[in-house]
């Protein structure tokens, strides 16, 4: 019978899960057990797998087990990384949030590793996921700033607050729509911003693409809170792959596009362009200067551009590209070769160099001397297919410009006017009140060079690679061609022409004698933030002056004052031990050689870098056994901090505290705890203490950098509240001396950082600053003092620092009247530093 038969089945079953569960639980228990003894024997691989064993048969152990699952695939993660086991890393974290899918601190610790990668969209994903799951999570928040600057760049921000910009493209696309182009490709659609003037304007069609994923998501946010996700088609793709059928259902009659940069061709527009006329555009119309008709033919908006480019005088560009005297810190750098940035236009550059940088003239620190006047160096049509294909293969031009004034060539800058239509232009000038800033091509010759009025200047331009290019040739003076490559005098042979500066002159003419390596062994490439730092002589000689005292004091101390600069084998038991871990390219390790029994240790890694080293240590007689590069191998800052040898300690030890963009650089202070353990008695720690100086300011600028500003929407697009989900609280890379603003305050301290004194630290501090003028506090730009010791220290806000400055920008604006007290909370997380401000009703004693 039916339910005689069904009764014994399930009694059967029943018994066999009972036999079963013990089974389970005991292999869980083994299994745990096993894990919590492989993490003790520090195998963080089998107890990862243990774990895993554990948590996928019984969940229930999920809150006792979480911290140390935590730990152990950190831990395991940590050792895959080191040996390059990558996809085994992302597969171990996809395993731990299988378990752990809403685990704040595991998806934050796998964007990190996703962020070193460069996989940045992927990272933002797991930091917001994070940061969603629990707001106050200050590694996620801190994460999430700093990738933010990456994904969504600022001059978003500054070209949605550029009104004219969005009105001018608005106003040509509403013409082009109007007089029949009704299909429409926005590539590179950013915000969104462009296709929905076309659909706004009445296109039929429109379509979009983006690569970016953060901003092709967020471009997918606005068009749908605008009401038009049924009728743009955004496509997470690049133009270069989009085909007719199978991404667009038929050729467009309008391309609209802002794909180009400060030197108007480094985005790809030039490629795209030519695929879109070849794939995805009709053909142009042909023999009428305007359009007419029902999309018969196609269009891109912009339409064409004029290049301009003129030659300056600017010893900010200077210093960040090329070598500006003659010694560094006591060093004659005479023996380092050539040395300059990677940017360059030269005939011989490489993949590793760019043709431009860009900066924004007219916030430069000490300004800028215009030698030339703006000259036509281009012109291009975006509507003429042939002409874009035969850019590349133009023939080198050269232009001549008359120089008006006199002054060293530096660089020459370049900017451009994007002629959207024939009614409508966009102009990058440097007198130009635009969110773009301009190319900068600097000059490399070996020796400064004066020019004077009635030289010409000759300059080559081309656009090999789609890239726009401009190099300084040579100079016509007086009928007399002079080469600045080689710098020859074709009316005295021989001869150099004459100098401005003159330090410069000898440091080029030195290395010219030197015998042994080619000049192309000679050559080595610092970034330009290097070769600024290189450039400081204020950072180099207060470190001589404070190593130098520290190594006197130590002699004095151990009663041996006048061994001077006598060599002394490794072995001696008077050496003293100085690393320098900075960051990049240094010559801090040579300055401590150079104060004799001194061995010092560089974390200079590159080859090259290390050449030049050990070129200026010979040439300064520092011995090889006095000079070694510490644990080039490795990137775990654990493994460089360690001791010289089993028997030894440091005498100093160097840390680099602050990064260029003008932030605390992260871990600074774990890595001062544990140097702290590794000095010798009376050894140091440079830089002992930093010391952080703020100012109240009122400043529109930084608003319009950091988020979409006003109430009202952009061109009637409601795209702020979305965009603005990627402002972050800490504007980077800040010239203080130029910025447009008004100062509220006076400087005040607002930190200190004892690196040499773990006691007296803290994580927050209130200080109180009374206003010296009205108006509303925006921003809190921020510098550091840093002090070697009691009394030698620099500055990062000097004119010669290599460092730029960094500012806290307030979510919301506080008026304040002269006299008021403003209270400021300041806190410390890691690198990061976060500021709120309030008006103070019952002042007290400033802290």
């Amino acid at each position: 019978m039916p339910n005689t038969s069904a009764r014994p089945k399930h009694g059967r079953r029943a018994r066999r899960r009972r036999r079963v569960e013990p089974a389970r639980d005991q292999l869980v228990s083994s299994s745990l057990e096993s894990a919590q003894q492989c993490l003790l024997n520090q195998d963080y691989g089998t107890a990862f797998v243990h774990y895993l064993l554990v948590l996928n048969l019984a969940p229930v152990f999920k809150d006792f087990a979480q911290d140390s699952f935590r730990f152990t695939l950190f831990k395991w993660a940590e050792e895959l990384d080191s040996v390059g086991r990558i996809q085994e890393l992302f597969d171990c974290y996809e395993q731990a949030l299988e378990i752990f899918p809403a685990d704040e601190v595991i998806l934050n610790s796998m964007g990190e590793h996703l962020f070193r990668m460069g996989f940045r969209d992927e990272a933002a994903g797991h930091f917001h996921k994070a940061l969603k799951l629990k707001p106050d999570y200050p590694e996620a928040r801190e994460n999430f700033y700093r990738v933010a600057n990456w994904l969504v760049e600022r001059w978003h921000f500054l070209m949605l607050n550029d009104h004219g910009r969005n009105r001018k493209y608005q106003q040509a696309i509403h013409k082009a729509v109007q007089s029949g182009c009704s299909t429409v490709l926005d590539i590179g659609t950013g915000t969104g911003i462009l296709g929905m003037c076309a659909k706004k304007a009445g296109a039929a069609e429109v379509y979009a693409c983006e690569l970016s994923k953060t901003m092709y998501e967020l471009a997918c946010e606005v068009v749908a809170a605008n009401g038009m996700e049924g009728s743009i088609k955004i496509l997470h793709k690049k133009s270069l792959d989009m085909e007719v059928p199978t991404d667009l259902p038929h050729r467009v009659s309008l391309v609209v596009t802002e794909t180009v940069d400060a030197g108007l061709f480094g985005e790809g527009i030039i490629e795209s362009l030519i695929h879109a006329w070849h794939h995805l555009l009709l053909p142009p119309e042909r023999g009428e200067v305007e359009f007419r008709g029902d999309s018969t033919s196609g269009r891109v908006i912009p339409a064409g551009a004029t290049v301009f480019c003129m030659a300056v005088e600017c010893l900010e560009i200077r210093r960040h590209h090329r070598l500006c005297a003659a010694e560094v810190g006591g060093l004659p750098m005479a023996a380092a070769g050539e040395l300059r940035s990677p940017v360059s236009c030269s005939q011989e550059q490489d993949d590793s160099t760019e043709p431009y940088t860009t900066e924004r003239l007219s916030r430069l620190p000490g300004g800028y001397r215009a030698l030339t006047e703006p000259f036509t160096a281009l012109t291009i049509d975006f509507n003429n297919v042939q002409e874009l294909e035969g850019l590349s293969s133009r023939e080198v031009r050269e232009i001549r410009l008359p120089v008006n004034q006199e002054g060293e060539l530096d660089a020459l800058a370049v900017w451009f006017q994007l002629h959207l239509d024939e009614e409508n232009s966009l102009s990058t000038g440097p007198e130009e009140d635009t969110c773009w800033e301009q190319a900068i091509y600097p000059v490399h010759s070996a020796m400064s060079f004066a020019l004077k009025p009635r030289d010409e200047l000759i300059v080559d331009v081309s656009c090999r690679d789609a890239y726009l290019r401009l190099c300084c040739v040579a100079v016509l003076r007086d009928g007399h061609k002079i080469y600045l490559d080689k710098r020859v005098d074709l009316q005295n042979p021989g001869k150099p022409t004459p100098n401005p500066n003159p330090e410069v002159e000898l440091c080029s003419a030195l290395a010219c004698l030197q015998t042994g390596p080619s000049e192309s062994e000679d050559f080595c490439m610092l970034e330009c933030s290097e070769m600024a730092l290189l450039n400081n002589q204020d950072y180099h000689q207060s470190f001589r002056l404070a190593l130098t005292k520290l190594i006197s004091e130590l002699k004095f101390k151990n009663g041996n004052p006048n061994t001077g600069g006598t060599a002394m084998s490794a072995v001696d038991s008077g050496l003293r031990y100085v690393l320098d871990v900075s960051e990049g390219f240094s010559l801090l390790s040579l300055i401590a050689a150079r104060q004799g029994q001194v061995k010092a240790y560089s974390s200079v890694e590159k080859t090259k870098q290390q050449n030049v080293l050990r070129r200026l240590a010979q040439a300064n007689g520092i011995s090889e056994q006095h000079l070694e590069f510490w644990l080039n191998h490795t990137e775990d800052e654990q493994g460089v901090l360690q001791r010289p040898s089993r028997e030894k300690l440091w005498t100093a030890i160097i840390l680099d505290c602050v990064e260029t963009c003008g932030l605390i650089r992260q871990k600074l202070m774990e890595k001062a705890s544990l140097a702290r353990f590794l000095l010798e008695e009376g050894g140091r720690i440079f830089p002992g203490k930093i010391v952080v100086y703020g100012m109240l300011v009122e400043s529109d600028t930084l608003l319009l950098e950091s988020a979409v500003q006003g109430r009202e929407p952009t061109l009637g697009f409601n795209i702020a509240p979305f965009i603005n989900q990627f402002t972050v609280p800490v504007h980077v890379f800040l010239d203080f001396s130029t910025l447009e603003c008004r100062h509220l305050s006076e400087a005040l301290e607002l930190f200190v950082l004892d690196l040499m004194e773990a006691m007296a630290n803290y994580t927050e501090r209130e200080v109180k600053v009374q206003a010296i003028s009205g108006g509303r506090i925006t921003a809190i730009p921020f510098w550091y003092q840093i002090h070697l010791d009691q009394d030698v220290s620099v500055s990062t806000l000097s004119r010669t620092s290599h460092w730029k400055q960094a500012a806290v920008v307030l979510q919301e604006p506080l008026e304040v009247q002269a006299g008021d007290w403003i209270r400021l909370a300041v806190k410390l997380h890691k690198s990061t530093i976060s500021i709120s401000a309030h008006i103070d009703d019952a002042p007290a004693q400033m802290d």
